[in-house]
């Protein structure tokens, strides 16, 4: 039995992974913002606090076997908000773990590091592009993961493409929101390209796996993504078909779809931010064969089962979830002129 960290305990991947430690009989600790508002909470040592307050990341790191580090701002906060989170943030996390000598840190990184991809698949000795603070925030944190390392800690990254499952709402809840309500769902371009992404639990296992590996191989950069997916026209509509509906995937032409979606973030009214509009029409997948031989990662859902997991328990909660806010995993984002759209598909 170990005992683990877990910095941003309370947000969507927080959960996951909590859930997923106490499972295999674990100790666990969070450390968020926000309360741990979950039914385990008489299961762990959950705690309100700031990564990036030293002292408090220093108290809690205190006989801690493991740090998963996932506390992040995301793309839709505020530029100052990222970086801050992201790289003060992190800079703190691995400060903590040098100075109470925690065996290993995984920090929870993204593919947005490579930016939009002009080739497939993606390795992780691609070249680092990051698209907004988003990805260049995280670029910067792996870097001062990369110098933790060449001070003798031992640090897994792990870039997971987009990851889902139960308690994930953010742009996903966009497309259950249409299937749900029986609508069509709009996609940009034909909608045909290769694209992947992940379970949460398959994300999970892949964590845990950085902590039970000899150091040694755990101390490297991992792409961590489905191994069967297909492109968002089929695995999106999927989702439609389990609606009942009998509604399709949409195609919007790229060029104005993309001018508008410009215009519409400097009114503040795009659902999406510029990652997601830039890449979302082009082939995106990684190879994850250096998890697979160095980590033993096996991943048990394809991109249609992490969706339609995710459709089903989003069905069985939608009443609760509120329609204010979207800058975490946790609630929907919101829909802005895609509100509209809606109306006419």
């Amino acid at each position: 039995m170990a005992h683990y960290l877990i910095t941003g305990g309370s947000g969507f991947l927080g959960i996951n992974l909590v859930r997923y430690l106490l499972a295999k009989g674990h100790q666990v600790r969070s450390l968020d913002l926000l309360p741990f508002d979950y039914p385990e909470h008489e299961l762990i040592d959950h705690r309100v606090g700031d990564v990036r307050d030293s002292d408090a990341m220093r108290e809690a790191a205190q006989d801690i076997d493991f740090i998963v580090h996932c506390a992040a701002a995301l793309p839709l906060c505020e530029e100052q908000e990222i970086r801050s989170t992201e790289v003060e943030g992190t800079a703190c996390v691995l400060d903590a773990a040098a100075q109470c000598k925690v065996q290993r840190t995984v920090f929870i990184s993204s593919t947005a590091v490579y930016g939009v991809p002009d080739h497939h698949p993606l390795t992780e000795d691609d070249p680092r592009r990051g698209v907004g603070p988003y990805g260049e925030s995280k670029i910067e944190a792996e870097k001062l993961c990369e110098a933790a390392r060449d001070n003798g800690q031992v640090v897994a990254i792990i870039r997971p493409k987009s990851f889902i499952g139960p308690e994930r709402l953010g742009i996903f809840a966009l497309l259950y929101d249409f299937a749900a309500d029986g609508h069509h769902f709009p996609v940009l371009g034909n909608g045909r390209q290769k694209f992947q992404l992940l379970d949460v639990e398959d994300l999970c296992q892949a964590i845990v796996q950085c902590t039970e590996v000899d150091a040694a191989l755990a101390n490297d950069t991992f792409n961590v993504g489905a191994a069967d997916y297909d492109c968002p026209r089929n695995d999106f509509q999927a989702v439609l078909d389990a609606a009942g509906f009998g509604r399709r995937i949409v195609s919007l032409p790229r060029w104005p779809a993309v001018m508008a979606l410009k215009v519409l973030a400097r009114l503040n009214l795009s659902p999406v931010y510029e990652w997601v509009y830039e890449s979302a029409d082009k082939e995106s997948w990684t190879s994850i064969d250096k998890a697979r031989q160095q980590l033993g990662f096996s991943p048990q859902h394809s991109n249609r089962q992490a969706l339609l997991r995710n459709f089903h328990w989003y069905l069985a909660h939608r009443d609760e979830f509120s329609q204010s806010s979207g800058v975490t995993h946790r609630v929907p984002f919101r829909q802005g002129m895609l509100a509209l759209v809606k109306k006419i598909l």
